[in-house]
């Protein structure tokens, strides 16, 4: 019923955002694996709401439970389980829309599809489900590190004002220096305080999230309809609020000869085969060629604002529709996690299916 993702590294989600909690069972990750539950709770902690005047404030901790799959410290090949309590919801906040369809979200959708719907924060389509998907993600995480794959995301646009400088000239290890998850200070001071603005105006905005994959080695990806970036694509398109997905060149290639686009192959001083440009984006019929992955991905503004707006109830008659409750101004500071976990799931998943495509 769509609540799963991946063929061998998978993972099934569970939960609604006002309901006890939620929860992840990872089923395929091998055994032996050490789960290093500090760097799982240091992955929850970037995604929690509250982090900061430019997120929600809903308070909670998303400490988890893991209840299955690992013994003293490694995993055992079973299904890993992990729950996350929820502790600080307030449905009271959404009583004045129970029987009223919010603009922009899936209130309309969901009740035209089930005939019920869970109202308190839209249920099962808050952005709160995906608490399971970066507990799931940092297993992943802790998997590709075995083999010296590292994910990093970081926002790079804010509504109208972009970081245009390429990943490769950013130092990344200055992403988490600011509440916006932004590796350049000057242009993070800009976006905050444009975000805040928008947040007084009681208005939401929307941004995207750069993502670079390094360490991938060639031969991943399935043709030819599973192929990476087509993998890549669903997972960061299953994201709550996102509209766009793009990798290497993406939209700005189609003004470029093929000339000028193609990645000529050369003979590294190891004797391994690069290419002298990444206009590719690291993958290539599909297929990762070695290079480093990079894409994009693109958040609208978030649909719950403090201004009324107008709608109908499931009656079809009009009505208006107050903002109350607590809401993100801009989703990006904290997608951030997220896109990286649902990227380290593709990895995890087509390395594992990488070792059987040969003898």
């Amino acid at each position: 019923m769509g609540n799963s993702f991946g063929k061998i590294f998978k993972i099934s989600t569970f939960g609604e955002s006002h309901g006890k909690g939620l929860g992840v069972i990872i089923d395929g990750c091998p055994a032996g694996l050490v789960i290093d539950e500090e760097f799982i709770r240091s992955e929850m902690q970037r995604r929690k709401p509250g982090q900061s005047k430019i997120t929600t404030q809903r308070k909670e901790e998303d400490e988890f439970q893991l209840l299955s799959g690992v013994f003293e410290g490694k995993s055992t090949g079973t299904p890993i389980g992990m729950v996350i309590m929820n502790t600080d919801q307030k449905s009271k906040d959404y009583g004045h829309i129970a029987d009223k369809f919010r603009p922009s979200h899936a209130d309309f959708t969901y009740h035209e599809k089930y005939g019920v719907r869970d109202y308190r924060g839209g249920g099962r389509s808050s952005a709160r489900e995906t608490a399971a998907r970066v507990a799931g993600g940092a297993v992943a995480k802790l998997f590709l590190k075995h083999f010296g794959i590292d994910i990093k995301a970081y926002v790079s646009q804010v509504g109208h004002l972009k970081l245009d400088t390429p990943y490769h000239k950013l130092d990344l290890s200055k992403i988490e220096d600011n509440i916006l998850r932004c590796p350049d200070a000057k242009k993070a001071e800009e976006m905050i305080d444009y975000i805040d603005s928008i947040r007084k105006s009681r208005d939401t905005v929307g941004g995207v999230v750069s993502c670079v994959i390094t360490g991938a080695p060639a031969g991943l990806g399935e043709p030819v309809f599973d192929r990476l970036h087509a993998e890549l694509g669903k997972a960061m398109l299953s994201i709550n609020a996102v509209k766009g997905f793009e990798y290497g060149s993406g939209f700005e290639g189609v003004s470029m000869r093929g000339s000028e686009h193609n990645d000529v192959f050369y003979t590294d001083q190891t004797g391994k085969t690069r290419t002298k440009t990444n206009h590719s984006g690291g993958i290539q019929g599909g297929i990762s060629n070695g290079e480093d992955i990079y894409f994009k991905v693109a958040f609208k503004p978030v649909a719950t604002i403090m201004i009324d707006q107008e709608s109908v109830n499931e009656a079809g008659e009009a009505v208006t529709v107050s903002g109350k409750g607590r809401h993100d101004p801009c989703v990006v500071p904290r997608a951030v996690p997220i896109v990286e976990a649902m990227a380290a799931l593709v990895l995890a998943d087509y390395l594992l299916i990488s070792r059987t495509n040969k003898l």
